[in-house]
């Protein structure tokens, strides 16, 4: 019986756009994965929290959970749509070749958009890191349902002005600290292998 092929690492560079400091991370992910596979690794990675809807933009076309394909209202409408259990990492790579970018959207109503794009791997590192891995990336992501790119700008504004009238209701809504620039790498790789084991 043969055995099935060994799925082969992808490069991929995500940048939270509209925002600073630039919030991006470098990850690693199997080709054998799907979409749907991604986009909850992605949402680990960057630090959203999976509470609101989200699509991909591939070329001229749409990738989403088969939910919101629903909703998407008209045949017409819905027919721009692929469900994102059934397009892979490899059929993408595939079609956008080498440095090629997609999109990626989550929270409409915030409005967050993501530039992915493909990377090529170093030989050094190939067979090195068990995948799926983040090997770089800086910044915090904003926080959820905090008013998309413009609501970040004035979050921020108001965190690192101590006399805004804003100030202290915006600390005890955070939860009292918020670092802009905290990114922990290495905590993103541990806290995913031991959510993976809990079966997250």
């Amino acid at each position: 019986m043969a055995k099935p092929p060994v799925p082969k690492a992808v490069a991929l560079r995500v940048e939270l756009l509209e925002v600073a400091p630039l919030v991006w991370r470098r990850v690693l992910v199997p080709d054998s994965w799907t979409l749907a596979s991604l986009h909850h690794y992605l949402q680990w990675t960057m630090g959203w929290t999976d509470s609101h809807v989200h699509e991909f933009e591939i070329g001229a076309g749409l990738v989403a959970p088969d939910w919101w394909i629903r909703e998407a209202g008209s045949e017409e409408e819905a027919s721009r749509y692929r469900d994102e259990r059934r397009v892979s990492v490899a059929a993408v790579v595939a079609e956008l070749g080498p440095r090629g970018e997609f999109e990626y959207r989550y929270d409409m109503g915030d409005g967050w958009e993501h530039r992915i794009v493909i990377e090529s791997i170093p030989p050094s590192r190939l067979g090195e890191l068990p995948l799926p891995v983040c090997v770089a990336g800086e910044n915090a992501c904003p926080p959820e349902d905090v008013g998309g790119p413009r609501g970040y700008a004035g979050f921020l504004a108001v965190l690192g002005d101590r006399r805004h009238e804003q100030h202290a209701d915006l600390v005890r809504w955070i939860g009292g600290v918020f670092d802009p620039k905290g990114f922990d790498l290495n905590r993103i790789n541990r806290d995913w292998k031991a959510a993976k084991r809990r079966g997250r």
